[in-house]
C-alpha cells in the first residue's frame, strides 16, 4: 500500500496546475527539478478549428429545457424576465491597456470568430481600424482583475466600452438584469497566463457576452458548466447559440415566448434531435452546488475540500443520481481524498475514481473527455504499481480524446506519462518524441515558467518503493 500511496501524492501534484501548487517530492516521489528535466523546448503547439469529439445527438427536448434554463437565470441565481440578445452585425475590437495584448489572443479569436458564424450562424467579425466594437476584449494583469472582480480571473459585464469606461461605471450600469437588449459589452481576460488559459477565457466570457448567463452543473458537454472539463465551444454550445440568435427570436421576449418557438427552431437547426426525449428532468439542490463547489475550488484547504467531496457524494446519491454529477462528485471526492494524511484516504481516492471511471464510462463511452479526466489518475496510480501496460492501455485510449477535445493540459499530461511508460519499458526513442511533443503542448498549456516542473513531477514516479 505504500507504494499506491507514494503514487497518490504524486497524482495530487499532476491533478493540480502549477500554479496552485509548489513543486514538492512525496516520500516515494524521486527528486526531479526543473534543471534535470531541461530540454530545448520545441515551438509552442496550438489548435485550430473546431474540437474534434464525437457528441451525443441531443434530443430537441432536452435541449429547449437545458436552453431556458441556461437563458433566463443568472449564475448567482436571480432570475431574468426576458431574452437578451445583440441585433444585428457585431463587431468585436481588442482594446489595449498599457501593454500590448498577448500575442495568441489575435489567432485564437480569429479562429473563435469563424466558429460562430460557421456552427452559430451568428453575424460577429473583428473591428475595421478606427471602428468601435460593440464587443470589446481588453487584457490585463491577473492582480487588476481580481482587484476590481472579487477575484474573477476573468468575466463579461454589459453595457460597457472597454476598461476605463468600465471604472467610470456605477454598478447598476453593469447589471445584466436591467438590459433590455444587448447593445455594447466588454470582456476582460488575464494577460499573464498560460496561452491556454487566455484561450479559455475567451470562449467562455464571449459565449456569456452573447448568449447564456447561466452555467448548469448538469451539462455533460458544455462551457457552460463549472465543472471544468470542457475548456473551448462544443457543438452542444454552438447550438444554444444558434438558437438563442435564430431569425424568429429577438430581444425583449419572455421566456414562454421563446419557449413556444423553441421546438419548431430545433427542429430545424438540429434535425437528428427529433426523437423522443426520456431523460427525466432533475434540477440540483443548493446544498449540492456548494458543495461541489468547494470541492472543486483547488485554492480550498484541503479538508475543506475533503468535506465538501463527501458531502456532494453524499447528496448526489440521497437523489438518486446516476448522471454526470455523481461522477463528478466521486472524481472530486477521489482528488480530495489524495491530499489525505493516511493511507485510508488512498483507499477512498482509488475507490471514487474506479466508480466514477464506471459511471461516466457507462454514459459517454471511453472516447468522453470526462473518461480521459479520470485516466489521469488511474494511469498514475497503475503506472506507481509497476502495471505498465495497462497503464500504456489506459494513455493511449485517452491521449486521442484529450487532443480531440483541444485541451493541451490534459494532453500534455498523458503525453508525459506515456512517454515515461515508454522509458520504462527500455523504448527510448518512442520515449523522446513523446516527451518533445509533451512539452511543446506543455508550452501551450501552462508556458514556459511551469512546464519543466510538470515534466518533473512526472518523471518523479519511482517503481522501487
Amino acid at each position: 500500500m505504500g507504494r499506491l500511496f507514494a503514487s497518490l501524492i504524486l497524482a495530487a501534484l499532476i491533478a493540480c496546475t502549477p500554479a496552485d501548487v509548489a513543486p514538492s517530492s512525496g516520500p516515494d516521489v524521486a527528486r526531479a527539478t526543473p534543471a534535470a528535466m531541461a530540454v530545448d523546448l520545441l515551438p509552442m503547439r496550438r489548435f485550430d478549428g473546431p474540437p474534434r469529439l464525437r457528441e451525443p445527438v441531443y434530443p430537441n427536448g432536452q435541449l429547449a429545457r437545458d436552453i431556458l434554463a441556461l437563458t433566463f437565470q443568472l449564475e448567482t441565481g436571480p432570475k431574468l424576465p426576458i431574452l437578451t440578445r445583440f441585433e444585428g452585425p457585431i463587431p468585436v475590437s481588442v482594446e489595449s491597456v498599457g501593454a500590448p495584448p498577448p500575442q495568441t489572443l489575435a489567432s485564437d479569436l480569429a479562429d473563435l470568430l469563424d466558429r460562430l458564424r460557421r456552427e452559430a450562424g451568428i453575424d460577429v467579425r473583428r473591428t475595421r481600424l478606427g471602428e468601435m466594437g460593440s464587443i470589446t476584449i481588453c487584457a490585463l494583469p491577473r492582480t487588476t482583475l481580481q482587484r476590481h472582480a472579487c477575484g474573477a480571473a476573468c468575466f463579461a459585464v454589459p453595457r460597457v466600452a472597454g476598461w476605463r469606461d468600465y471604472l467610470r461605471r456605477p454598478g447598476a450600469d453593469t447589471d445584466w438584469t436591467t438590459l433590455e437588449t444587448r447593445n455594447r459589452a466588454s470582456i476582460f481576460l488575464p494577460a499573464d497566463v498560460s496561452p491556454q488559459e487566455l484561450r479559455d477565457c475567451l470562449h467562455e466570457e464571449l459565449a456569456q457576452a452573447l448568449g447564456p448567463l447561466n452555467d448548469l452543473y448538469r451539462l455533460p458537454n458544455s462551457v457552460f458548466n463549472d465543472d471544468n472539463v470542457h475548456s473551448v465551444l462544443t457543438d452542444f454550445d454552438m447550438l444554444v447559440l444558434r438558437a438563442i440568435y435564430h431569425r424568429d427570436l429577438h430581444s425583449g421576449v419572455t421566456r414562454a415566448e421563446v419557449a413556444a418557438p423553441l421546438p419548431a427552431i430545433l427542429d430545424e437547426i438540429n434535425p437528428r434531435g427529433h426523437r423522443a426525449d426520456t431523460r427525466p428532468v432533475a434540477e440540483s439542490p443548493m446544498g449540492w452546488n456548494m458543495a461541489i463547489g468547494k470541492a472543486l475550488a483547488l485554492r480550498q484547504a484541503a479538508a475543506v475540500r475533503r468535506t465538501s467531496a463527501r458531502e456532494a457524494v453524499r447528496i448526489a446519491r440521497a437523489e438518486g443520481w446516476q448522471d454526470d454529477r455523481l461522477a463528478m462528485s466521486l472524481l472530486a471526492f477521489g482528488r480530495a481524498a489524495m491530499t489525505g494524511p493516511d493511507e485510508e484516504n488512498a483507499r477512498i481516492a482509488v475507490t471514487s475514481f474506479l466508480d466514477a471511471a464506471r459511471i461516466y464510462r457507462n454514459l459517454h463511452g471511453t472516447g468522453a473527455l470526462q473518461s480521459a479526466q479520470v485516466t489521469v489518475h488511474l494511469a498514475v496510480l497503475v503506472l506507481g504499481s509497476g502495471e505498465v501496460d495497462e497503464a500504456i492501455a489506459l494513455l493511449d485510449s485517452a491521449i486521442p480524446t484529450a487532443r480531440g477535445a483541444q485541451n493541451a493540459a490534459r494532453l500534455s499530461t498523458l503525453l508525459m506519462l506515456r512517454a515515461r511508460a515508454a522509458h520504462l519499458q527500455g523504448a527510448e526513442d518512442e520515449a523522446a518524441g513523446l516527451r518533445r511533443e509533451a512539452l511543446s503542448w506543455g508550452r501551450h498549456a501552462w508556458g514556459d515558467r511551469f512546464v519543466t516542473l510538470r515534466a518533473a513531477e512526472v518523471a518523479g514516479l519511482r517503481l522501487d518503493a
